[in-house]
């Protein structure tokens, strides 16, 4: 299994960077040229929920991703030290933690899942982490 870490200063500018990244390393893993687009869509949907999440909540940690490469899938993991209301928490604020737009949330949430089959996402007081994967095509073999 290889991976590649990337963290990054939690500014909008550096999504670019995350999302060029993460199709550099999909297209070397063996994802489907025909779903890099998605790949780069949804990465950057989750990096600049991210982003928006550390500077809303005035935390200074670097978002961090992962881009795993298994034997038959590639995951990207985004991940967010921003602190997070946990749902049925009725003291929504409480502990230091910023409400964040939960419409503009869901929706961020809903243009990766568009894009994405196979997706999880966690959050806590400590922060968020989204995992995404896509399935991989072995290399096929040259005959010569």
């Amino acid at each position: 299994m290889a991976t590649v870490e990337l963290r990054f200063s939690a500014l909008p500018e550096h999504v670019r960077t995350a999302r060029l990244v993460a199709a550099a390393v999909a297209r070397r893993a063996g994802v489907d040229e025909a779903v890099l687009d998605e790949v780069r869509l949804a990465v950057g949907e989750a990096c600049t929920r991210a982003v928006g999440l550390h500077r809303s909540s005035g935390v200074s940690a670097p978002v961090h991703v992962s881009l795993i490469e298994e034997e038959k899938q590639f995951s990207i993991e985004v991940g967010d030290e921003a602190p997070h209301t946990v749902p049925g928490d009725k003291a929504s604020g409480a502990g230091g933690e910023v409400e964040v737009d939960s419409e503009e949330d869901d929706m961020g949430l809903a243009v990766i899942s568009g894009l994405v089959d196979d997706m999880e996402v966690s959050t806590g007081e400590n922060g968020g982490l989204i995992r995404m994967s896509w399935p991989t095509t072995p290399p096929t073999a040259v005959l010569t």
